[in-house]
């Protein structure tokens, strides 16, 4: 079975650094892309930062600059690395993954994890 297990949330003051991890774990996978969404209670899930199987990487404009996305493909983890977080980064932040099980694509997402930006 298939789980996205995320790590990293806090709470920090604003200017500080975080960074979160989600693990895939399960086999008979490959991994297309991996990503980070966030949300805040009431609004839309929005795209963080994103990367692909082949290294390939975006990030919203909103972070561009401050977070940086990267993977370890040998253990099927994606990072987010956070700096000069602002008040406005705080939400829950969700790990994303599009999985080839077999020849069909999957999508799967981690629980979530908190990260509160104090001013």
């Amino acid at each position: 079975q298939v789980q996205l297990v995320e790590s990293g949330g806090d709470l920090v003051q604003a200017g500080g650094s975080l960074r979160l991890s989600c693990a895939v774990s399960g086999s008979g996978f490959s991994i297309n892309a991996m990503g980070w969404y966030r949300q805040v209670s009431g609004k839309q899930r929005d795209l963080v930062a994103r990367v692909s199987n082949t290294g390939s990487t975006y990030h919203a404009e909103s972070v561009e600059g401050r977070f940086t996305i990267s993977s370890d493909n040998a253990k099927n983890t994606v990072y987010l690395q956070m700096n000069s977080l602002k008040p406005e980064d705080t939400a829950v932040y969700y790990c994303h993954a599009n999985l080839r099980i077999g020849t069909l694509w999957y999508d799967y997402w981690g629980q979530g994890t908190q990260v509160t930006v104090s001013s």
